[in-house]
C-alpha cells in the first residue's frame, strides 16, 4: 500500500513539474516573439523615416546636384530591420538615418528658398512623425526585451530557459549625441 502511494505521489509530481515546465516555455515563446516583433515594428518606422528622407533629397536633387550625389550615397547604406535582425543592425541604420538627416539639414541652410517650399515643410512634419514613432518603437522593444530577459534570469523559471536555451536579448543603445542635453543658449 505505501510503495504504492509512494509512486502515485512521484508521478502526481512529475507531471505537474512537466506542466509547469510547458508553461514557462510556453511564456518563453511569447515573449520572445513580442521582442521580435517590437524590433521588427522598428523596422517599419525607421523604413518609412528612409521613405521620407529620400522624399527629401529627391528635392534637394532640383536645387543641387552635387548636394544630392553626396548624400544618395548614404541612401545605399539601406537595409531592412526585421525580427530576425540584430539589435546592432538596427543601431547601424539609425545612425544612417541620422547622417542623411543631419546632411539634408544641412543642405537645406544652404537654400533658403528649399526651407520655405510647402511641400519640404510637408515632409520634415512626417520624417519627425516618424522619428517620434522610431523613438517610441525603440522604447516598447527595450521594455519587452527587459521582461524577457527576466523571465530568463529568475529563478526558477531560468532553469526551463536554460535547458531550452533561451538567452538574454540585447538592448537597444541611445543614439550616439542624443544623450546630452542641447544647449540653451540664446
Amino acid at each position: 500500500m505505501h510503495a504504492s502511494l509512494f509512486l502515485i505521489i512521484i508521478i502526481v509530481l512529475a507531471v505537474l513539474l512537466v506542466m509547469w515546465g510547458i508553461g514557462v516555455q510556453r511564456q518563453l515563446v511569447s515573449a520572445e516573439e513580442i521582442c521580435k516583433n517590437s524590433l521588427s515594428q522598428i523596422g517599419v518606422q525607421q523604413n518609412s523615416r528612409w521613405d521620407a528622407l529620400t522624399a527629401l533629397l529627391e528635392m534637394v536633387k532640383s536645387y543641387n546636384e552635387h548636394e544630392y550625389n553626396t548624400l544618395k550615397d548614404v541612401v545605399a547604406m539601406r537595409k531592412p530591420i526585421t525580427g530576425s535582425s540584430t539589435v546592432a543592425e538596427a543601431n547601424a541604420q539609425e545612425e544612417a538615418l541620422g547622417k542623411l538627416a543631419s546632411g539634408l539639414s544641412v543642405v537645406v541652410e544652404r537654400y533658403p528658398e528649399l526651407k520655405a517650399n510647402e511641400n519640404y515643410a510637408k515632409m520634415m512634419d512626417s520624417i519627425n512623425t516618424y522619428e517620434n514613432n522610431v523613438r517610441m518603437s525603440r522604447m516598447t522593444y527595450n521594455d519587452t526585451v527587459t521582461k524577457f530577459n527576466r523571465m530568463v534570469r529568475q529563478f526558477p523559471d531560468s532553469i526551463v530557459a536554460g535547458l531550452l536555451h533561451f538567452g538574454t536579448r540585447e538592448y537597444l543603445a541611445e543614439p550616439a549625441g542624443k544623450t546630452e542635453m542641447p544647449s540653451m543658449k540664446i
